[in-house]
């Protein structure tokens, strides 16, 4: 365990955004939204910054990020070590795009529009306040959904962001999403098949258990890969709720949004990046590992850059993977 930082401590500004671009989202969440903006001790605002922007996983948000942390470092604090250590000093942004389903995959979606979201409300409003960022200073990172956002957001926005680091982040959905697919029948079979019944419910239970958050991610997954506006909230389920046999039209829908599936596409893209940096435990619960070492190989066949660490360990518990992700990412901003 690292000890606290107790001298030369970043400090964190919020601001709140009125967001354009999440106006009448189909969830109905609310477009008022707080961002926690980290800067660096002896911040100055005639110095010039990198900036990052961190997404965070799934059932979690920017405010969550920047909460007190026993037993360890919260991320301001882990900031100001590494900072301490040797690290350029950065400033990081923390912006909430927590959803009625728990979350996002920070593109733009039936959910709403994530990735514009962050591009075009809550960056601006960083840089514009402090020196930061702008063409070949800004990268995003993030664990879990955030990393697959991150990961998409460097293949699809390759000239707004000059790097990214994807931890844990999800790929290769067949063998992520078969698990959690039948687990979640088991919990929707138990609401008659109704995604409304088990939403509603789930939304006045005040202690969910991981089996209802999982089926509510799972669900969060299907709102964001192929949503269908005639169903309730948008979410149609890729598979037979009685046998689970698969509906092959709804899952190609889901596959074009597996990240082993875009890299053909967007190779020209990755090429562009400064740092494509990923990783990965060997004992991942939803089996991302092998999702990342079949990254690992396609890149490698395409002669296009990037770092991959596969670690001893998990899906949990991660926030100590930060330390070599947040050196390489600010190394190239530099």
């Amino acid at each position: 365990m690292h000890m606290k930082n107790t001298n030369q401590r970043g400090r964190l500004e919020h601001f709140v955004v009125q967001s354009k671009t999440l106006v009448d989202n189909a969830m109905g969440d609310p477009i008022e939204r707080e961002i926690a903006v980290y800067l660096p001790h002896g911040f100055n605002k005639s110095q010039h910054y990198p900036l990052l922007v961190e997404y965070a996983g799934y059932a979690n948000c920017g405010l969550g990020r920047i909460a007190w942390k026993g037993f360890g470092e919260n991320v301001p604090e882990r900031l100001d070590r590494l900072i301490q250590e040797g690290m350029p000093p950065v400033i990081v942004a923390f912006p909430d795009c927590f959803t009625r389903l728990g979350g996002n995959q920070y593109i733009n979606t039936h959910l709403g529009r994530y990735a514009d979201f962050i591009r075009e409300d809550v960056v601006p409003l960083i840089e514009q306040n402090f020196n930061c960022g702008g063409e070949g200073r800004r990268a995003c990172y993030g664990k879990s959904s955030g990393g697959y956002g991150a990961l998409m957001h460097g293949m699809l926005y390759p000239d707004f962001w000059a790097g990214i680091g994807c931890l844990s982040g999800d790929m290769g959905f067949e063998m992520l999403f078969s698990p959690i697919m039948a687990r979640s029948l088991v919990i929707l079979n138990e609401y008659g098949n109704s995604v409304q019944s088990f939403l509603q419910d789930f939304e006045k239970n005040q202690n969910p258990k991981w089996p209802e958050i999982e089926c509510l991610g799972f669900l969060c997954a299907a709102a964001s890969f192929d949503p269908d506006p005639e169903q309730y909230l948008g979410i149609q389920l890729p598979l037979d709720p009685y046998t689970g046999e698969r509906i092959a039209e709804r899952w190609k829908n889901w596959l074009s949004y597996d990240p082993l599936n875009m890299v053909e596409k967007y190779e020209s893209s990755l090429k562009k990046l400064k740092l494509v940096y990923f990783d990965c435990g060997n004992r991942d619960q939803f089996n991302l590992q092998f999702g990342a070492r079949r990254l690992h190989i396609l890149l490698e066949q395409k002669g296009i850059n990037h770092v991959f660490e596969e670690f001893p360990g998990d899906h949990l518990n991660l926030d100590y993977r930060l330390d070599p992700c947040l050196k390489k990412i600010v190394n190239i901003l530099k």
